[in-house]
């Protein structure tokens, strides 16, 4: 279970420090947009009886352009105002959860395993739900590698990200470079929710917990660092679960924990494990 919730914690991670990355936005809307994947997927599949595959092919695509829309009309302008986009954007994840409870209640829901069944790995049987998040996971981990290091556009958002006005003498056109950003950290985030949807319980305010820690992820690992982002999420992931282990009693305490590992790390590097200061930073 460490494994598949720091991969989920990942996903949303990368996502968040791409748009931070390169924007300086703080998206707090973020897992927003992974409710609203998996309230989508279960409709789709439980609601209309669509098969896996078509849902998907309608709710990530339709996601990912409701977050670009999001971006440039209600963030990008006022994207150098940190107070007023940390208000948008939080008052956008509330719309969508109160959406969500107007249009479904607030019933907790469910939908079956993308892929039934488990396998026997090393005498331990493992759900093939939870080997096919964790290919997910690797899948997006290393599309967004080859994107950022072989790509046109991957040359695009690291310039972007270390300095925008550079970037633009280069002839990169940043607004379109920031709204991909925007684009693809929200196609992450919907994969994220399409992964998680058959493992975790749909509610409203499913947005909410896994907010808080990729907050915390981000920050361990250092701010608009993928690297950091995924070494962070399983490092989160690991005291989450070592804390539900050891301490079965208190257990609602390993946001606390998380958080802690988080104190403990600022303190010996204050940029987070791979950051930079702000400033310098690099995808």
């Amino acid at each position: 279970m460490t494994l598949v919730n720091g991969g989920i914690y990942a996903l949303l991670a990368i996502g968040f420090s791409l748009i931070f990355g390169n924007a300086r936005v703080i998206n707090l809307a973020h897992t927003g947009f992974f409710m609203l994947t998996a309230y989508g997927l279960w409709y789709f599949m439980r609601r209309l009886g669509l098969g896996a595959i078509p849902s998907i092919a309608i709710i990530v695509p339709a996601v990912t352009l409701l977050g670009i829309l999001a971006y440039r009309f209600l963030i990008n302008p006022i994207r150098e105002h940190l107070a007023a986009v940390l208000l948008m954007t939080i008052a956008l994840a509330m719309v969508f959860q109160e959406l969500m409870l107007a249009l479904f209640s607030s019933n907790y829901w469910a939908i079956p395993a993308l892929i039934p069944g488990f396998t026997v790995i090393l005498g331990v049987s493992v759900l093939n739900q939870h080997l096919l998040t964790l290919g997910i996971v690797v899948a997006v981990v290393i599309i967004v590698q080859l994107i950022l290091a072989k790509t046109k556009l991957g040359i695009a958002l690291r310039a972007t990200a270390q300095d925008a006005e550079i970037a633009t003498l280069m002839g990169i056109s940043v607004p379109r470079t920031l709204m991909l950003t925007m684009g693809i950290a929200t196609a992450i985030a919907a994969i994220a929710g399409v992964a998680v949807a058959p493992i975790w319980i749909i509610s409203p305010a499913m947005w909410t917990p896994p907010l808080v820690m990729v907050m915390v992820v981000v920050v361990l690992g250092g701010l608009g660092s993928i690297k950091g982002a995924i070494i962070g999420a399983f490092i989160i992931a690991l005291v989450e679960v070592s804390v539900a282990s050891l301490m079965p009693h208190y257990s609602y305490l390993k946001v606390v924990f998380a958080i802690l590992a988080m104190v403990i790390v600022l303190i010996v590097r204050p940029g987070g494990l791979f950051g930079i200061m702000f400033e310098e930073e690099k995808l």
